[in-house]
């Protein structure tokens, strides 16, 4: 046999292997999501849709490979839903919207009526899916608003501008693992608190700040990074890792590498200088060349080995275990 047509019989079986493991991994799911017509649906809204309100069992969607340009809304009442795509960098649901453009009355939308994809549902998890906002750096435009409790994030990405990520959701509880998180000034916002493990945080040119934190008085826990890596092609000293949105925000970095964009002082009180009492914000064994304990800001907090024992994901979570189905949906 020829090299040139063992190369060909190689391609052919190739190409079969994928169309078998695709099939299979299709065939795992409640519903496919497919551009082409090859699944139950042609767009994601359709297959939210029919999901039961409140079922008691997950529904799984598989989503295709495609660019799905849909404002999305995942209602209260569709709990358990996990979205799994079939290439984390081919498998985009994106819209445009950002706070400053005009709805049908004529009114600016805002930072909220600008995002892409809402999420109201409980136990919401998505895998291998980018989310983005494609309106560009046009003020505050949100990929992804998450109000529902007990969602997780893996291998994801989140892609936009001003306000990117937010985490809204008062008593919202929220596990990224091993996502990609981009944007340029208070890209990751809100009230929620959210665990980040082991994900990339890349800050772009023309940005500021990473982190605008939220957080109620009286909660435990903002924002927790976990092992995580701050890049980017911001330039030197650009950023802060965040400022407070509300007085009592709270945002920790844990054994995370910080990139030469991060300024020495590392915090803002974003002129809000009572708000140097209330806020919480540390750190514990940065590395990288944004590291620079000794340069913070006098009213941030570097952890110590008794402290950092409270940071584990049983403590900051209670009661949920990401990625371990839970029996309240469809009480």
């Amino acid at each position: 046999m020829t090299l040139k047509k063992h190369a060909s019989i190689l391609t052919i079986l190739t190409i079969l292997l994928c169309l078998v493991l695709n099939y299979v991994q299709a065939q795992q799911h409640d519903f496919v999501v497919a551009k082409d017509g090859s699944g139950d649906f042609k767009t994601v809204q359709e297959a939210i849709n029919a999901v039961p309100d409140f079922r008691k069992n997950p529904t799984t969607i598989y989503i295709k490979n495609g660019m799905y340009k849909e404002k999305l809304v995942l209602p209260a009442s569709k709990t358990a839903v996990h979205f799994v795509g079939e290439d984390v960098k081919k498998t985009i649901l994106t819209y445009d919207d950002y706070a400053s453009k005009k709805n049908r009355f004529g009114e600016e939308m805002g930072t909220t009526g600008s995002t892409s994809f809402y999420i109201f549902g409980d136990d919401f998890s998505a895998e291998n899916i980018t989310f983005e906002n494609s309106a560009g750096p046009v003020g505050q435009a949100v990929a992804v608003r998450i109000d529902g409790d007990k969602v997780m994030f893996t291998n994801c990405r989140f892609l936009g501008n001003q306000d990117t990520l937010y985490p809204h959701g008062e008593k919202s509880r929220q596990y990224y693992k091993n996502c990609y998180i981009e944007g340029t000034t208070d890209f990751i916002f809100g009230w929620s608190t959210a665990v980040f493990e082991n994900c990339e945080i890349y800050c772009k040119k023309g940005g500021s700040y990473i982190t605008a934190a939220s957080t109620l008085e009286g909660t435990s826990y903002g924002f927790v990074f976990l092992n995580c890596r701050i890049t980017g092609d911001a330039p030197a000293n650009s950023y802060y890792l965040g400022r407070p949105w509300r007085p009592f925000a709270k945002t920790v970095f844990i054994n995370s590498y910080l990139g030469n964009m991060i300024k020495p002082e590392g915090w803002h009180n974003w002129n809000k200088p009572d708000a140097e009492k209330t806020t919480y914000y540390a750190e514990y064994n940065s590395k990288g060349p944004g590291a620079n304990a000794k340069a913070r800001v006098p009213w941030s907090h570097q952890l110590t080995k008794e402290q950092l024992a409270e940071y584990t994901l049983a403590k900051i979570f209670g009661d949920w275990t990401p990625g371990k189905a839970t029996a309240t949906a469809g009480k």
